[in-house]
């Protein structure tokens, strides 16, 4: 293995932050960027040799600029906006974070498009939802429908960390930094009924482990979630994930917060508020933002519209 895949390697090991999918994905990224500037004619590079000429090659090679590769890429904004976040982690761990600039748009890469015309919004039906044919499975997703999580959040949900009622600033969800994508822990509120009910079957079932039965490994479960939400007709399209169902709370729990629905519920724009409607938009939005476990509001465009 080459000097800087192994040194690659050990660094995501020693570094192990973030989901077991976003640790898998880190490593798969970097060894990907070592491989491939060794194949542009950077070779004998270590961890700390990492220069802006370095990321800056395999920025033109991913937008397809480099006619040697042309054939092979031309990546979207945003693979290669994912794919900066780990360089900028490889920097950040050479102790070297400048030699990336802060903004993607000094190196040439596109603003992500985040508003489409139509939102990708699904409820869960529940004769749909009587398809499938795992407990487990069946909570987890309306884990997601009611509270908004990502698949591998609602999955590792463990009820006996997660589930804190009657606290001083009252009831909500705890999700712990191994679920979430990026390693962000946070806490949801509980408001309703139906989400009290569905957190007393998710505990009466999962106990004091999770929703990943005890004998199966993450990774045959997702496979199983796959399976079943596609038999059952579940996800939206190609939606492996069943994404639309976090779209739909989003989108509800905006509602809640202004009294109007979102745009991509048919809902008015942003041009079509008044300055007091548009300080509440952005303040609904920040909360709809934290509760999906995003840190930017620009990000709740894609699930609300703008």
């Amino acid at each position: 293995m080459d000097d800087l895949q192994y040194q690659l390697n050990k660094l995501c090991l020693k570094y192990r932050q973030g989901s077991h999918a976003t640790q898998a994905d880190r490593k798969k990224t970097l060894d990907l960027c070592a491989r491939q500037l060794k194949e542009m004619g950077y070779r004998n590079l270590r961890l700390d040799s990492i220069k802006t000429k370095h990321v800056e090659a395999l920025v033109r090679r991913w937008q397809g600029k480099d006619e040697r590769y042309q054939d092979k890429e031309a990546l979207s904004a945003g693979t290669i906006k994912n794919r900066m976040a780990y360089l900028r982690w490889w920097a950040e761990k050479a102790e070297k974070p400048t030699v990336i600039p802060g903004d993607n748009a000094k190196l040439g890469i596109e603003y992500r498009e985040y508003v489409k015309e139509t939102g990708k919004q699904i409820e869960l039906d529940p004769e749909k939802l009587a398809l499938v044919r795992d407990e487990h499975l069946k909570l987890s997703l309306e884990l997601q429908a009611q509270f908004g999580l990502r698949r591998e959040e609602a999955m590792k949900f463990q009820p006996a960390y997660a589930i804190r009622l009657g606290g001083p600033e009252g009831d909500s969800i705890r999700l712990k930094q191994s679920w979430t994508k990026g390693g962000k822990a946070r806490d949801i509120p509980v408001l309703h009924d139906a989400q009290r009910e569905l957190l007393e079957r998710v505990r009466q079932l999962a106990g004091a482990g999770s929703l990943i039965p005890a004998h199966l490994p993450y990774d045959q479960q997702k496979n199983l979630y796959e399976r079943e939400t596609k038999r059952a007709g579940i996800a939206g399209g190609d939606d492996a994930k069943c994404h639309g169902l976090r779209h739909g709370y989003a989108q509800r729990r905006y509602e809640e917060l202004t009294g109007w629905k979102a745009p991509h519920a048919g809902g008015p724009k942003a041009a079509e508020l008044t300055p007091e409607q548009k300080a509440q938009d952005r303040a609904a939005r920040l909360v709809v933002s934290a509760e999906l476990g995003h840190g930017r509001e620009e990000i709740t465009a894609v699930y609300l519209g703008r």
